[in-house]
Protein backbone atom coordinates (compact mmCIF):
# COMPACT_ATOMS: atom_id res chain seq x y z
CA UNK A 1 0.00 0.00 0.00
CA UNK A 2 2.68 2.31 0.91
CA UNK A 3 4.34 1.61 -2.46
CA UNK A 4 1.23 1.98 -3.93
CA UNK A 5 0.94 5.31 -2.60
CA UNK A 6 4.39 6.91 -3.43
CA UNK A 7 3.84 9.95 -5.04
CA UNK A 8 0.55 10.88 -4.22
CA UNK A 9 0.40 14.50 -2.73
CA UNK A 10 -0.41 14.44 1.04
CA UNK A 11 -3.47 16.55 0.92
CA UNK A 12 -4.90 13.71 -1.42
CA UNK A 13 -3.49 11.08 0.88
CA UNK A 14 -5.36 12.58 3.45
CA UNK A 15 -8.73 12.92 1.43
CA UNK A 16 -8.87 9.04 0.66
CA UNK A 17 -10.33 7.87 3.47
CA UNK A 18 -13.10 10.26 2.98
CA UNK A 19 -13.95 8.81 -1.00
CA UNK A 20 -13.51 5.33 0.28
CA UNK A 21 -16.50 5.99 2.61
CA UNK A 22 -18.64 8.27 0.32
CA UNK A 23 -18.25 5.04 -1.83
CA UNK A 24 -19.55 2.59 0.60
CA UNK A 25 -22.19 5.24 1.41
CA UNK A 26 -23.53 5.92 -2.13
CA UNK A 27 -23.55 1.79 -2.78
CA UNK A 28 -25.83 0.84 0.78
CA UNK A 29 -28.09 3.61 -0.44
CA UNK A 30 -28.38 1.59 -3.61
CA UNK A 31 -28.75 -1.47 -2.54
CA UNK A 32 -31.12 -0.24 0.30
CA UNK A 33 -33.31 0.94 -2.81
CA UNK A 34 -32.79 -2.10 -4.39
CA UNK A 35 -34.53 -3.74 -1.44
CA UNK A 36 -36.94 -1.37 -0.67
CA UNK A 37 -40.22 -2.09 -1.25
CA UNK A 38 -42.80 -0.19 -3.86
CA UNK A 39 -44.10 2.66 -2.03
CA UNK A 40 -47.64 2.77 -4.69
CA UNK A 41 -49.80 0.06 -5.60
CA UNK A 42 -48.06 -0.90 -9.53
CA UNK A 43 -51.48 -2.49 -10.82
CA UNK A 44 -53.31 0.52 -9.72
CA UNK A 45 -50.60 3.09 -11.20
CA UNK A 46 -50.73 0.56 -14.44
CA UNK A 47 -54.45 1.48 -14.65
CA UNK A 48 -53.77 4.90 -13.87
CA UNK A 49 -51.37 5.31 -17.00
CA UNK A 50 -54.25 2.89 -19.16
CA UNK A 51 -56.62 6.01 -18.81
CA UNK A 52 -54.46 8.21 -19.70
CA UNK A 53 -53.21 6.33 -23.09
CA UNK A 54 -56.16 5.43 -23.28
CA UNK A 55 -58.03 9.30 -23.52
CA UNK A 56 -55.71 11.02 -24.91
CA UNK A 57 -53.44 8.57 -27.37
CA UNK A 58 -50.04 7.52 -27.03
CA UNK A 59 -47.87 10.71 -28.83
CA UNK A 60 -50.29 13.07 -27.17
CA UNK A 61 -49.90 11.70 -23.73
CA UNK A 62 -46.61 12.74 -22.15
CA UNK A 63 -44.13 11.54 -19.30
CA UNK A 64 -45.40 14.50 -16.79
CA UNK A 65 -49.10 13.23 -17.61
CA UNK A 66 -48.32 10.09 -17.10
CA UNK A 67 -46.16 11.02 -13.50
CA UNK A 68 -49.49 13.04 -12.44
CA UNK A 69 -51.82 10.81 -13.79
CA UNK A 70 -50.18 7.74 -11.42
CA UNK A 71 -49.11 9.78 -8.53
CA UNK A 72 -45.58 9.19 -8.80
CA UNK A 73 -42.59 10.33 -9.61
CA UNK A 74 -40.99 10.58 -12.64
CA UNK A 75 -37.69 8.25 -11.51
CA UNK A 76 -40.40 6.06 -9.63
CA UNK A 77 -42.14 5.41 -13.11
CA UNK A 78 -38.35 4.77 -14.90
CA UNK A 79 -37.26 2.42 -12.02
CA UNK A 80 -41.02 0.25 -11.83
CA UNK A 81 -41.61 0.19 -15.69
CA UNK A 82 -39.00 1.45 -17.42
CA UNK A 83 -39.18 4.18 -20.38
CA UNK A 84 -42.91 5.43 -21.89
CA UNK A 85 -42.61 2.57 -24.94
CA UNK A 86 -41.99 0.43 -21.91
CA UNK A 87 -44.71 1.22 -19.69
CA UNK A 88 -46.99 1.27 -22.82
CA UNK A 89 -46.44 -2.22 -23.24
CA UNK A 90 -47.17 -3.19 -20.17
CA UNK A 91 -50.29 -1.36 -20.43
CA UNK A 92 -51.78 -3.30 -23.35
CA UNK A 93 -50.70 -6.68 -21.69
CA UNK A 94 -52.68 -5.50 -18.95
CA UNK A 95 -55.81 -4.21 -21.15
CA UNK A 96 -55.60 -7.75 -23.17
CA UNK A 97 -55.79 -9.50 -19.69
CA UNK A 98 -58.26 -7.62 -18.27
CA UNK A 99 -60.52 -7.07 -21.36
CA UNK A 100 -60.35 -9.52 -24.60
CA UNK A 101 -58.92 -12.26 -22.13
CA UNK A 102 -61.37 -12.07 -19.68
CA UNK A 103 -64.12 -11.68 -21.76
CA UNK A 104 -63.45 -15.05 -24.06
CA UNK A 105 -62.64 -16.79 -20.93
CA UNK A 106 -65.81 -16.10 -19.52
CA UNK A 107 -68.01 -17.02 -22.63
CA UNK A 108 -66.22 -20.19 -23.46
CA UNK A 109 -67.10 -21.01 -19.94
CA UNK A 110 -70.36 -20.33 -19.68
CA UNK A 111 -72.30 -20.41 -23.19
CA UNK A 112 -72.16 -22.95 -25.68
CA UNK A 113 -70.06 -21.83 -29.07
CA UNK A 114 -72.52 -20.36 -30.97
CA UNK A 115 -73.84 -18.32 -28.04
CA UNK A 116 -70.61 -17.21 -26.78
CA UNK A 117 -69.95 -16.08 -30.41
CA UNK A 118 -73.03 -13.87 -30.47
CA UNK A 119 -72.30 -12.85 -27.11
CA UNK A 120 -69.12 -11.44 -27.69
CA UNK A 121 -70.01 -9.45 -30.18
CA UNK A 122 -73.03 -8.34 -28.59
CA UNK A 123 -71.10 -6.79 -25.82
CA UNK A 124 -68.83 -5.36 -28.14
CA UNK A 125 -71.74 -3.24 -29.62
CA UNK A 126 -72.89 -2.86 -26.48
CA UNK A 127 -69.27 -1.33 -25.09
CA UNK A 128 -68.88 0.41 -27.76
CA UNK A 129 -72.38 2.53 -27.25
CA UNK A 130 -72.48 3.07 -23.81
CA UNK A 131 -68.88 5.14 -22.24
CA UNK A 132 -67.05 7.89 -23.19
CA UNK A 133 -66.27 6.72 -27.08
CA UNK A 134 -62.79 6.40 -26.35
CA UNK A 135 -63.33 2.89 -28.17
CA UNK A 136 -60.79 0.03 -27.90
CA UNK A 137 -57.34 0.60 -26.68
CA UNK A 138 -55.89 -2.33 -29.03
CA UNK A 139 -57.97 -0.74 -32.24
CA UNK A 140 -56.51 2.93 -30.95
CA UNK A 141 -52.97 1.58 -31.28
CA UNK A 142 -53.21 -0.46 -34.55
CA UNK A 143 -54.20 2.44 -35.97
CA UNK A 144 -52.22 5.35 -34.39
CA UNK A 145 -48.90 3.59 -33.76
CA UNK A 146 -48.55 0.00 -35.24
CA UNK A 147 -48.27 1.35 -38.80
CA UNK A 148 -44.72 3.31 -37.85
CA UNK A 149 -43.60 0.83 -35.20
CA UNK A 150 -43.16 -2.87 -36.47
CA UNK A 151 -43.05 -4.13 -32.42
CA UNK A 152 -45.80 -2.73 -31.24
CA UNK A 153 -47.84 -3.84 -34.33
CA UNK A 154 -46.57 -7.33 -33.93
CA UNK A 155 -47.82 -6.95 -29.99
CA UNK A 156 -51.25 -5.80 -31.53
CA UNK A 157 -51.65 -7.85 -34.21
CA UNK A 158 -50.71 -10.87 -31.37
CA UNK A 159 -53.50 -9.56 -28.93
CA UNK A 160 -55.72 -9.48 -32.26
CA UNK A 161 -54.76 -13.12 -33.07
CA UNK A 162 -56.51 -14.18 -29.85
CA UNK A 163 -59.69 -13.00 -30.80
CA UNK A 164 -59.78 -14.54 -34.13
CA UNK A 165 -58.36 -18.39 -32.45
CA UNK A 166 -61.45 -17.84 -29.98
CA UNK A 167 -63.68 -17.58 -32.92
CA UNK A 168 -62.36 -20.37 -34.86
CA UNK A 169 -62.35 -22.33 -31.65
CA UNK A 170 -66.00 -21.59 -31.44
CA UNK A 171 -67.02 -22.32 -34.89
CA UNK A 172 -65.27 -25.52 -34.94
CA UNK A 173 -67.14 -26.63 -31.69
CA UNK A 174 -69.97 -26.03 -33.17
CA UNK A 175 -70.35 -27.34 -35.95
CA UNK A 176 -68.98 -30.48 -34.26
CA UNK A 177 -72.55 -30.06 -32.06
CA UNK A 178 -74.29 -29.33 -35.11
CA UNK A 179 -75.60 -25.98 -34.50
CA UNK A 180 -73.58 -24.27 -37.35
CA UNK A 181 -73.08 -25.66 -40.91
CA UNK A 182 -69.88 -27.84 -41.76
CA UNK A 183 -69.59 -26.57 -45.33
CA UNK A 184 -68.49 -22.72 -43.39
CA UNK A 185 -64.61 -22.90 -43.48
CA UNK A 186 -63.88 -22.13 -39.74
CA UNK A 187 -60.57 -19.70 -40.38
CA UNK A 188 -62.53 -17.98 -42.90
CA UNK A 189 -65.19 -16.89 -40.64
CA UNK A 190 -63.26 -16.27 -37.80
CA UNK A 191 -61.38 -13.57 -40.13
CA UNK A 192 -64.55 -12.13 -40.98
CA UNK A 193 -65.38 -12.11 -37.47
CA UNK A 194 -62.67 -10.55 -36.24
CA UNK A 195 -63.11 -7.78 -38.82
CA UNK A 196 -66.37 -7.03 -37.88
CA UNK A 197 -65.35 -6.43 -34.68
CA UNK A 198 -62.87 -3.90 -35.23
CA UNK A 199 -65.17 -2.02 -37.69
CA UNK A 200 -67.66 -1.96 -35.13
CA UNK A 201 -64.93 -0.21 -32.46
CA UNK A 202 -63.91 2.23 -35.35
CA UNK A 203 -67.37 3.01 -36.10
CA UNK A 204 -68.49 3.68 -33.04
CA UNK A 205 -66.23 6.19 -32.38
CA UNK A 206 -67.95 8.80 -34.40
CA UNK A 207 -71.10 7.22 -34.86
CA UNK A 208 -72.47 5.24 -31.77
CA UNK A 209 -75.72 4.40 -33.40
CA UNK A 210 -77.23 0.53 -32.42
CA UNK A 211 -78.71 -0.02 -35.51
CA UNK A 212 -75.68 0.92 -37.31
CA UNK A 213 -73.49 -1.15 -35.47
CA UNK A 214 -75.83 -4.40 -35.15
CA UNK A 215 -76.58 -4.07 -38.90
CA UNK A 216 -72.51 -4.42 -39.30
CA UNK A 217 -73.06 -7.45 -37.28
CA UNK A 218 -76.28 -9.45 -38.12
CA UNK A 219 -74.91 -10.53 -41.93
CA UNK A 220 -71.72 -12.05 -40.38
CA UNK A 221 -74.12 -14.09 -37.74
CA UNK A 222 -76.43 -14.91 -40.19
CA UNK A 223 -73.23 -16.87 -41.76
CA UNK A 224 -73.18 -19.32 -38.78
CA UNK A 225 -76.97 -20.00 -39.69
CA UNK A 226 -78.72 -23.30 -41.52
CA UNK A 227 -80.40 -21.28 -44.60
CA UNK A 228 -83.22 -23.74 -45.23
CA UNK A 229 -83.80 -23.77 -41.18
CA UNK A 230 -85.20 -20.30 -40.65
CA UNK A 231 -87.12 -20.82 -37.24
CA UNK A 232 -84.59 -22.81 -35.87
CA UNK A 233 -83.91 -21.16 -32.30
CA UNK A 234 -80.57 -18.99 -32.51
CA UNK A 235 -80.91 -19.20 -36.11
CA UNK A 236 -81.84 -15.89 -37.19
CA UNK A 237 -78.47 -13.82 -36.99
CA UNK A 238 -79.57 -12.28 -33.92
CA UNK A 239 -77.45 -10.57 -31.32
CA UNK A 240 -77.30 -12.08 -28.18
Amino acid sequence: MAEACQGIPQNRMAALPNFFIAVDLKRGQNLAAMGRPREFDEQAALDSAMDCFWRDGYEATSVRDLTVRMGITGASLYNAFGDKRSLFRKVLQRYAERSTRERIARLESTLPPKQAIRAFLGEIVERSIEGDRRGCLLVNTALEIAPHDPELAAEVATHLGEIEAFFRRAVIAAQQNGSVPPDRAPADLARLLLGVTLGVRVLARSNPQRELLEGVVRPALALLDYPDRPNQPGNRGELQ
